[in-house]
């Protein structure tokens, strides 16, 4: 593929978004609910999704938050920095002073990075479930918390 390709950002409903999670997500499964989703697309084909609710825990839902709780692309270039800049862009729109999304400490984050996102460190622990310690799927593996400021 070429290195400037035209990708471009459409609405999606949940179910939609969901499926293709199912179908290329490496680790996490469909999300229950949502505020909104945002698919990435290439010649009318969908090579990527966003979905973006409240944030899971609870010391972050202040009404001003908004986490990306998946995203999941097919592997094509620069489609992940796509759908984190509308997922701002979005969030700004909306009023949110924050965007908040988690990834596991072995990815390095580099579509993060470039999307000006910042990473705050370690959170939680290796296995998100509570005191039901089931397996739910996700690596046991400690996650990293990454943020994106609103300015307005």
């Amino acid at each position: 593929m070429k290195d400037n390709i035209p990708l471009k950002i459409v609405p999606m409903h949940l179910k939609e978004a969901n499926e293709y999670v199912e179908l290329y997500h490496r680790h996490h499964k469909p999300v229950v609910g949502c505020k909104f989703c945002i698919g990435c697309e290439y010649e009318d084909i969908i090579v990527g999704v966003a979905i973006c609710g409240r944030p899971v825990s609870h010391h972050f839902d202040d009404g001003r938050t908004l986490e990306i709780n998946r995203l999941c692309t097919n592997g094509t270039r620069n489609a992940c920095s796509k759908l984190y800049g509308a997922c701002i862009r979005i969030a700004r729109e909306m009023g949110y002073h924050k965007v908040i999304t988690y990834i596991l400490e072995s990815e390095n984050g580099a579509s993060l990075k470039a999307s000006n996102f910042i990473c705050e460190g370690k959170a939680g622990r290796e296995i998100w479930t509570g005191s039901r310690k089931r397996d739910n799927g996700v690596p046991r593996e400690i996650k990293t918390r990454w943020v994106y400021y609103i300015k307005f």
